[in-house]
């Protein structure tokens, strides 16, 4: 049966149904997917035998705070770490990992970064964007990078050569972000982890782990990484967190972190849960169940926009490493188009015409599709893209696929000049 709305042509309805049921077995797969996870979540909270009185918070400093520190011990056991810290303090990813990135990191130690350029938002982080703020070369923290190979894989001879010498801490990032290469799997992370380690066994492994928490069996700290990083409003707040993000693996690790994020001698120790526990802890209950639909949202953009002939990273049913998916326009009046039919199908904003716009921390102007019930959440189903060449769309999330099938038609029907009301 055909929805009423949004106003959509019939052939994009075909398409959206077509796509569906070339998709069926991968639905199937991605919907069985969720029993393991989540038995991997049940076993975490009965083990640290989570209740009511967990949902309370202390006021002020946050000292003894015990559904604040049960938490912390529930991450840990969910991502396969010796410890935790999950903070609403943490205003995003990025500041999750700049916090682990200047809690660990000292004056004349050398950052190498495996991936490329990392994320647009890391850049001033770096220092290779801006100046004056503080910034880890500001800090005289010496930063490399090794470019990516053509196909887009860690350049295996790069990286011999770049550890010859001394350095502190080895950046992975997992997930594409704003480039056009696959996202690494944890397989993969597993592989670089251990020639790290046979080569400079001093250096320190940290995996940018936004994105791809739950989507594989395992996580990088349960194949090598010292120490991963993310946000509560990506994959592990399950839709619902307000806030936040975590970082997670070696246990003084994740205090220097810490130190950085409240003050020395007092590391995890602070921070209120501002009487916010019981939604960190639901949404990682939802977690397993969410990130599932977001995967099934990410197959079904891809198989509509790759039917249209378009370049798509990852291809539809492909196996995946994260919840992003990439679709390349090469120019920026389809990409605008797409995210105005997304946001008009979305429940907050929907009257909203997104326009290109500065975003503090990104080197492009953005547009993005973003009437989520939580700003920025990308566990939500959202997309954007950099006015940019080669003008891709990066659509992340999805609580659930009749949403994306929505927003699909009504994108295709946009694409086609047909109605926009």
């Amino acid at each position: 049966m055909t929805p009423s709305w949004p106003a959509a042509s019939p052939q994009a309805w075909e398409a959206v149904a077509q796509a569906q049921t070339q998709l069926a077995p991968v639905i199937e797969a991605r919907s069985q997917a969720v029993q393991p996870q989540l038995a991997k979540v049940l076993a975490a909270f009965q083990a640290e035998r989570v209740g009511t009185h967990h949902f309370a918070s202390v006021s002020g400093y946050g000292h003894n705070d015990l559904g604040r520190d049960t938490l912390d011990r529930v991450f840990a056991r969910v991502l396969g770490a010796e410890r935790a810290a999950v903070r609403l303090q943490f205003v995003s990813g990025t500041h999750a990992i700049t916090a682990a990135l200047f809690g660990v990191l000292r004056p004349g130690d050398r950052l190498l970064s495996i991936t490329g350029r990392p994320y647009d938002t890391l850049e001033e982080v770096i220092g290779l964007r801006g100046s004056g703020q503080g910034s880890l070369a500001e800090f005289g923290i010496h930063y490399d990078e090794l470019a990516l190979t053509a196909a887009g894989a860690v350049d295996q001879a790069a990286l011999v050569d770049a550890l010859a010498l001394p350095t502190r801490m080895v950046l992975i990032q997992r997930s594409c972000g704003y480039s056009w290469r696959p996202s690494l799997s944890v397989a993969q992370i597993a592989q670089l982890c251990e020639q790290i380690r046979g080569q400079r066994p001093d250096s320190l492994i940290f995996v940018d782990n936004c994105y791809g928490e739950l989507v594989e069996l395992q996580e990088p700290t349960e194949v090598g990484a010292d120490l991963i990083a993310g946000s509560l409003i990506k994959n592990l707040g399950g839709t619902i967190a307000p806030t936040g993000g975590y970082v997670a693996g070696r246990a003084d690790l994740v205090e220097q972190a810490c130190c950085r994020l409240t003050a020395p001698g007092i590391g995890a120790e602070g921070g209120t849960g501002f009487d916010l526990n019981r939604l960190l802890f639901q949404g990682l209950f939802l977690a397993p169940q969410m990130v599932a639909e977001a995967l099934i949202c990410a197959d079904l953009v891809a198989a509509v926009f790759a039917a249209r002939g378009h370049a798509v990273q990852p291809l539809p049913g492909a196996a995946r490493s994260d919840v992003i998916q990439a679709v390349r326009f090469g120019a920026p009046e389809p990409l605008q188009e797409v995210c105005r039919a997304f946001q008009a199908c979305s429940p907050i904003g929907g009257y909203v015409d997104p326009v290109p716009a500065p975003m503090p921390g990104y080197a492009s102007d953005l547009v993005m599709a973003g009437g989520t019930f939580i700003d920025g959440s990308t566990s939500e189903f959202s997309a954007d893209g950099p006015l940019r060449e080669p003008y891709v769309l990066y659509s992340q999330g999805g609580t659930h696929r009749s949403h994306a099938a929505l927003a699909l038609a009504a994108a295709l029907t946009r694409l086609e000049g047909g109605p926009t009301d």
